[in-house]
């Protein structure tokens, strides 16, 4: 039996790659025609595959369904925060992940700083969209006409020296950010308080999740904590990995 599940499973990538006839499959599994029609007849039935009026056979609508329902029962906080604990625990500032939904970019993880000086962010709780550096790696995925569009309508509070001033430069820095791979806000929403932030992909390269570290400049330096960027990207690396299901779950740390 196990060994017929195994040839059953064994069609589907084959048919990936495109459209298939009897042949071909039985070729490519080393076995009779008439042992890969039941595999195929097997695999129809269930909306796996369709055959094709040419007699050849594709990957079913049933087979997209199904990744479909998978993905969007997947809970990226519940698969992200072990990871977000172990990269806690390796360097104690305080680690946050945070999704866009409606507009807004909202923190739905957290992970406190083991040192005195806590940060009053909480779960559930918008982020200064035009400074957060988690904010940065979500926008910056957008479509171009999007990201232009909402850009155009933020508003752009000026909460320190440094914090972003209008649309162009947030585009800008978008643009910087898309090609990098990584952001930063260091002390555009509260001069004291440093952030570097890395992308969580899913299965299809998008961004859909942003996590980050964060540190008050009394407890360490803006170079200080650049240097965890590497740490971080590993983390936010392993997390896409586990969500999307494409590589091995690994300690970042290690």
């Amino acid at each position: 039996m196990s060994q017929t599940v195994d040839r059953a499973l064994s069609i589907l990538p084959l048919l990936a790659e495109g459209p298939a006839d009897l042949g071909q499959v039985a070729d490519r599994l080393g076995v009779h025609k008439s042992t890969a029609l039941r595999l195929l007849r097997t695999l129809h039935e269930h909306g796996l595959i369709y055959r094709q009026s040419d007699q050849r056979y594709r990957l079913g609508a049933r087979l997209f369904a199904l990744a479909q329902e998978a993905m969007e029962n997947l809970d990226i906080r519940e698969i992200a925060h072990p990871h977000l604990v172990r990269l806690n625990e390796h360097c104690g500032h305080t680690v946050h992940l945070a999704v866009y939904e409606e507009n807004e970019v909202l923190y739905i993880d957290k992970v406190d700083s083991r040192y005195p000086v806590r940060m009053y962010s909480r779960i559930g709780k918008p982020v200064a969209i035009t400074v957060a550096a988690v904010a940065k790696l979500l926008l910056a995925d957008l479509p171009e006409p999007e990201r232009r569009a909402l850009a155009e309508r933020l508003d752009y509070p000026l909460y320190t020296p440094r914090s972003t001033p209008n649309a162009d430069a947030f585009l800008k820095e978008l643009a910087t950010v898309r090609e990098q791979g990584w952001a930063t806000d260091l002390g555009g929403h509260e001069e004291s308080i440093n952030c570097v932030a890395a992308p969580i992909r899913g299965a299809d390269g998008r961004v859909v999740a942003a996590m980050s570290v964060s540190a008050p400049n009394v407890v360490v330096t803006a170079e200080e904590l650049l240097t965890l960027l590497p740490l971080v990207r590993r983390t936010a690396d392993a997390i896409s990995g586990e969500y999307s299901g494409r590589t091995p779950v690994k300690d970042p740390a290690v």
